[in-house]
């Protein structure tokens, strides 16, 4: 039975050069190709592919959220990011998205055909060099550097509660709250809420 493919991408070269290769691959069926993750995601129902491949890099709604989107479209649905940039912490967001793995966007026809048959077999085909970069996220990222007590006063930040409010909960003042909160940027390297929430989220340390 023939494996319909979706290609998301908005160069329009590349785009094509992948559907060549689906399209002279015994077995894979092009089921559609779109330029951007909008136009994809009001149509790839009804396309029901069985993988998609996702650039990374797309305008508007870029391919780590338009994974997340679409997997909950199609859950079953295989996801295949096209990536140049071998980035540590777009795989690792990629991959939490629900991505199954990734083609290297200068991989060649025979690479390309061997990544998705890999993806189709219950593999994660990625480069060795990303593979390296999963595995140190997926061991660096594993302990949070928070205290329970900083994870307590951030998880009250996420739900949008006042520094009163986190203060009165937690049994401790309005200036303890501001201490953890300064510990919290420097253990995390970052100067604002925004971003400790992202990185505490991303980790899932305030679950």
């Amino acid at each position: 039975m023939e494996k319909s493919i979706t290609i998301i991408e908005d160069n329009s070269k590349i785009r094509e050069g992948f559907a060549a290769v689906i399209e002279h691959t015994p077995g894979y069926r092009l089921a559609g190709q779109y330029g951007s993750c909008e136009e994809a995601l009001k149509r790839v129902a009804g396309d029901a592919p069985d993988l998609v491949l996702m650039d990374i890099e797309l305008p508007g709604i870029d391919g780590i959220e338009g994974t997340q989107r679409l997997k909950k479209l199609l859950p079953e649905c295989i996801v295949l990011i096209i990536t140049v940039l071998e980035d540590s912490d777009k795989v690792f967001r990629s991959l939490c998205a629900g991505a199954g793995g990734y083609i290297v966007k200068n991989s060649d026809a025979d690479q390309i055909v061997q990544n998705m048959a890999e993806a189709f077999a219950g593999g994660a085909p990625m480069s060795l060099s990303i593979a390296k970069m999963v595995v140190q996220s997926f061991t660096r990222l594993q302990g949070s550097p928070l205290s329970e007590r900083e994870t307590a006063v951030l998880r009250g930040i996420a739900e949008g509660k006042s520094y009163t409010k986190i203060a009165v909960d937690l049994f401790i003042s309005k200036e303890t709250v501001r201490s953890h909160i300064k510990n919290i940027y420097q253990k995390l390297a970052v100067n604002s809420k925004a971003e400790a929430l992202k990185i505490a989220g991303s980790n899932k340390w305030i679950g």
